[in-house]
């Protein structure tokens, strides 16, 4: 039997929780809302904190809402529907300034405002599951339910764009009706500015009958079919038998920026052009002067760095990556002022970053690992500026701590950027200046 406790919510945790103290423990509440006193039940016990789920509110705190999507509480896809996007904003800045407080012992000199964007119908990336569950009436395709491995049922998701929400329905009828159903256990969606795709991952081969009725889906619905038979870079289009032009615009640079269904790109597109700007704005490249994007992707920030002048090196881990970005910067006409070029940064040396010479100014972009051995091995020599775009606040913390306290840099400002609105996924941006 689980014990239920009387708690006061304090303020939300990374995971947007609910942080409550009883006993000498913390309690981490899901669902609760910071100022509220609510009844939770404890699921599980440590030794220095409890999780705990909501029974009912005795305090309600005025940031709570009615959620929007019928699913949320089940669906693991989103975690603060229930909170007002003002406090999911302030709640991440929050776990923003306290792991840059107490992990990177550092505090910037400005709090930028946070980035916003669109906050419904934004998802225009996302890895749906799909599974034959004969108790709830045959095939689910949708998130993961929350805490579990198991599929949400769900016909619709208020964070997809509408277009692609109102296929969850026609995806559970099509796989179910194909000869494979138990063998289609995953759906990548990726819309860009003209086209939209679905990646079917296949175990077992289409028969005939299957391929007709993939190429009548596709046709009905105005997507492009693509099948994947092994890794992400496996799959390759089915219907129409073309590739798909798949891309996405930042204007304010007079960018296009084509990517293949199964590449890493912001879920987000509003937010990341307005990421973007800030980003180059921040950074300051001037025309004549010597950028280096780390982790450039696809070109996202190399591109709009060289429309400046600048001369951009984009390094990537990956040839494959590497070779995208280079035709990015073709296709938009900025190839005479980027190269771009392959190296594992995460073994960076002091030796392996003199060797390319000095910059004036450097973007970082890294994964959730961040980008520690790269700011270790920046010198007395390295750039005046950095602008570093992080995704995990942890890493972003341990890395700005590297660059104040053991390169010399200054942090001058960081703030949040709401790519994942009703999640607890904390996206932000920092700028380090030497002193």
């Amino acid at each position: 039997m689980m014990d239920m406790n009387t708690l006061s919510i304090e303020s939300l945790d990374q995971e947007g929780r609910g942080v409550a103290h009883h006993d000498g423990k913390v309690v981490f509440v899901e669902g609760g809302l910071p100022g509220e006193e609510v009844v939770a039940s404890v699921y599980r016990k440590k030794p220095s904190f409890e999780l705990a789920t909501l029974n009912r509110v005795v305090r309600e705190s005025a940031a709570r809402q009615r959620p929007p999507c019928s699913y949320f509480g089940r669906c693991g896809g989103c975690s603060l529907q229930h909170a007002d996007l003002r406090t999911q904003v302030a709640g991440k800045q929050r776990v923003l300034e306290d792991n840059l407080r107490h992990l990177g012992k550092v505090m910037p000199d400005v709090i930028f405002p946070a980035i916003h964007g669109l906050s419904w119908g934004y998802r225009r990336r996302a890895r749906l599951t799909a599974r034959h569950v004969a108790k709830k009436g045959g095939m689910l395709v949708g998130f993961h339910e929350k805490r579990s491995s198991y599929v949400a049922d769900m016909t619709s998701c208020e964070v997809l764009p509408p277009e692609l929400s109102a296929l969850l329905p026609e995806l559970r009828r099509l796989i179910g009706s194909l000869s494979i159903y138990q063998r289609v256990p995953q759906v990548e969606v990726a819309l860009g500015d003209a086209a939209a795709v679905l990646v079917f991952r296949l175990l077992d081969p289409l028969t005939d009958r299957d391929e007709a009725l993939l190429r009548d889906f596709a046709d009905a619905h105005g997507i492009h079919a693509y099948v994947q038979r092994g890794g992400p870079e496996t799959a390759v289009p089915f219907h129409p038998a073309t590739a798909a032009d798949l891309y996405y615009e930042l204007p304010e640079f007079g960018v296009q920026i084509a990517f293949e269904p199964t590449d890493f790109t912001q879920v987000n597109h509003a937010v990341n052009r307005v990421l973007v700007r800030r980003a180059v704005g921040l950074l300051e490249p001037q025309p004549g002067e010597r950028v280096a994007d780390m982790f450039c992707g696809l070109g996202n920030f190399s591109l709009p760095i060289a429309r400046s002048g600048a001369s951009v090196l984009g390094i990537e881990g990956t040839r494959t990556l590497v070779a995208r970005a280079e035709a990015n910067a073709s296709r938009n006409g900025l190839a005479a002022v980027t190269r771009f070029m392959t190296a594992d940064l995460f073994k960076t040396s002091a030796d392996t970053l003199a060797a390319l010479g000095d910059f004036d100014r450097m973007l970082i972009d890294p994964p959730r690992d961040g980008a520690a051995e790269l700011v270790k091995s920046i010198g007395d020599n390295g750039p005046r500026r950095i602008v570093y775009v992080s995704c995990n606040p942890a890493t972003l913390a341990r890395d700005a701590g590297i660059l104040v306290h053991a390169a010399g840099y200054t942090l001058s400002g960081a703030g949040i950027v709401n790519m994942f609105p009703h999640t607890a996924h904390v996206e932000s941006i920092a700028v380090f200046d030497r002193r």
